[in-house]
């Protein structure tokens, strides 16, 4: 990660703009809190991403608060492809003062030259393909699959340089920690599953509580995490020898339907 910070602030100087991608469903947890003293005063585009996972309302509130003093903020989906063509646009508009400068001393007009910036697995490679219409940059569904700078030619007029995905070394708030391996950019490999999914649905129990009656068929839920997730466990028959509820298979189900959006459109952070 030390090492990723180094290549952004290098990079920093070869871009006119800097893509800021996001989580939709967390947008504060999934921000860096390194990156404004990375970036500094590079003009910048926030990119609500997954935005068909997360609350539609609370995304229009974090792109109006995010959206303020010269920063844009777009709310998109870059599997399906929603929101996408305001992108380019958006980066040129806010390169617009440094291309005017440019051309002011006579130096020859190129393509705008954008730096996409944000925390493993939350979706920049998918971004990059969607725009760029082909696989041009490696996709997969864990964290840390760009190893390196690469530059990518959207158009004739816009180009991306993609970066590795930057973690904090430490994080002040442990909620935030656990919010960023519930959406995947914290491997499974290095968290107790079975705790990381009753938190989930203790967050779910609180925010949306139909969204789990609807989707296990439960009448009620208990306001503990374990329990409610013993319940969906023998609910959708994830049982072992002696009818005990295997609480690991319970997990992984779970995790797996959140991040697929099965349990609806929720956010876990609010403006």
């Amino acid at each position: 990660m030390a090492k990723a910070r180094r290549q952004v602030a290098e990079s920093l100087k070869l871009v006119d703009v800097v893509v800021e991608l996001l989580d939709a469903r967390i947008p504060a947890s999934s921000r860096n809190p390194m990156i404004n003293e990375i970036l500094g005063s590079k003009p910048r585009l926030i990119v609500l991403n997954k935005a068909d996972l997360a609350d539609e309302q609370a995304t229009r509130e974090w792109a109006a608060k995010l959206g303020t003093g010269g920063t844009r903020a777009l709310a998109i989906n870059s599997v399906q492809g929603q929101g996408m063509n305001q992108v380019p646009k958006a980066a040129r508009e806010l390169a617009a003062p440094v291309m005017a400068a440019r051309a002011a001393k006579g130096i020859r007009p190129r393509a705008v030259r954008a730096m996409i910036v944000g925390i493993p697995n939350v979706g920049k490679s998918s971004f990059i393909n969607r725009l760029t219409g082909g696989n041009r940059a490696k996709t997969g569904d864990k964290p840390g699959v760009t190893r390196g700078p690469q530059w990518v030619k959207v158009n004739p007029d816009f180009e991306l340089l993609d970066t590795p995905g930057i973690l904090w070394p430490k994080f002040e708030d442990p909620e935030v920690g656990v919010k960023l391996a519930l959406t995947g950019a914290i491997s499974d490999l290095v968290v107790n599953i079975e705790d990381l999914a009753a938190k989930l649905l203790e967050l779910v129990t609180a925010l949306k509580p139909e969204a789990l009656q609807q989707r296990y068929k439960l009448d009620s839920l208990p306001g503990e995490g374990t329990e409610t997730l013993a319940l969906v466990g023998r609910r959708r028959g994830l049982l072992v020898h002696g009818g005990e509820v295997d609480l690991s298979k319970a997990a992984v189900l779970v995790l797996r339907e959140y991040r697929e959006g099965l349990l609806g459109r929720i956010t876990l952070d609010h403006p």
